[in-house]
């Protein structure tokens, strides 16, 4: 029987963190078990920070539906498995996943909710081989995460990227100009692919086409030759023209176990070549963490309080090591095996990497099939 759970929000931030913490709380108070979050996520559990969350008027978990951001935090970058600490005034990373659950056995909690992407769910199921009940839920703007057709936050990053290519039309059409927006998504083009297509863009270049940017120049010239002398082009931060490299910002040091890219660039590279080519006047947006911050959509709500009330549902069930999903357009929940795939070393890195699970963009894909059919131009 379960009477006390723990929630911690890992990764990047998204609108919907608190949805879902809402969510998983008041199904828990309906239940008569108490709730529990860790503070900043894995790093919490490690240092075995938490507090109680109850939808009391004076709780932290009062009133939190439309709010941006996670109560209780969220890292980055933290995978337990192989850990930065300091010994002997020296960085090293070391396995330490025997004191979370350590942390975990002697609060009592009898179930742990990761929120979070792949990397999140990666570490999940590597402690649920270590004997900890865990359940996932998928959170992510790059929409990425294997097995489920859409993660809470995903809406929220599209509807941000579309309101902004509604305003740079007008700005690309008053002064004649070649307006690339840049948006997040990583090794994953959903978000500029959809974005584009609710903007009306006029070419999206997605990771998972290498492109040719004498193609995305044509349609612009085109467009030029039929008295349109501006366009709109979306690119997505890992769009890698054939033949060529990602554009990578930088690199952290944070251990094997997780992606160290920072990705970021192409936009300006992409706007510098489309003016060569075409003679127009090219400027780059970056859309950045707007994208996830801010108050989620009311699609993003209702997703995550679904996924909350799903999550705590399975925990009564006793349904561990799962993923919460949707499938075919309904509630449902795989295993977390299934989730990582072939990535199966525990303490492994979830990104890009030949193991890896991620969902992708494919070439059959609605998406794909809409953007084309009406004009959109893919670099190909």
């Amino acid at each position: 029987m379960i009477k006390k759970v723990a929630i911690l929000a890992n990764g990047g931030d998204v609108s919907g963190f608190n949805a879902v913490i809402r969510a998983i709380v008041k199904t828990a108070e309906n239940n008569n078990i108490e709730c529990y979050g860790f503070i900043d996520g894995y790093r919490g559990l490690l240092s075995n920070n938490y507090v109680q969350l109850t939808t009391e008027a004076e709780s932290k978990a009062s009133g939190i539906l439309p709010k941006g951001g996670s109560i209780i935090g969220s890292s980055t970058n933290a995978n337990v498995f192989n850990f930065p600490v300091e010994e002997n005034g020296e960085r090293v990373f070391k396995d330490m996943s025997d004191i979370c659950i350590e942390n975990i056995k002697n609060d009592g909690f009898d179930c742990v909710f990761t929120l979070g992407g792949d990397g999140t769910q990666k570490s999940a199921r590597d402690l649920s081989l270590k004997g900890i009940n865990v359940i996932g839920i998928p959170k992510t703007i790059d929409n990425d995460v294997a097995c489920t057709e859409i993660t809470f936050g995903y809406n929220t990053a599209v509807s941000v990227a579309a309101d902004a290519i509604d305003r740079l039309h007008s700005t690309a059409e008053t002064h004649h100009r070649i307006l690339v927006l840049e948006v997040m998504g990583r090794y994953a083009g959903w978000i500029a692919l959809e974005s584009a297509i609710a903007g009306g863009a006029d070419v999206a270049l997605i990771p998972e086409i290498p492109y040719d940017i004498n193609k995305a120049a044509q349609k612009i010239i085109n467009r030029k030759n039929r008295g349109k002398n501006f366009s709109i082009v979306v690119v997505a931060e890992g769009a890698t023209p054939i033949g060529g490299q990602m554009c990578i910002r930088g690199k952290r040091n944070n251990g094997s176990g997780v992606d160290n890219n920072r990705l970021g660039g192409i936009g300006e590279q992409v706007a510098k070549q489309l003016e060569e080519l075409t003679g127009l006047d090219s400027r780059c947006t970056v859309l950045g963490y707007t994208q996830r911050g801010g108050s989620p959509s009311a699609f993003d709500r209702v997703l995550s309080t679904k996924y909350g009330a799903k999550a705590m549902e399975l925990a009564m069930q006793e349904k561990f090591g799962v993923l919460t999903i949707i499938k075919n357009g309904k509630l449902d929940y795989v295993s977390l095996e299934e989730v990582v795939g072939n990535n199966k070393k525990v303490g492994a890195a979830s990104g890009n990497t030949p193991e890896s699970n991620l969902r992708k963009v494919t070439m059959d894909h609605d998406l794909v099939k809409t953007a084309r059919s009406i004009g959109i131009n893919l670099g190909d």
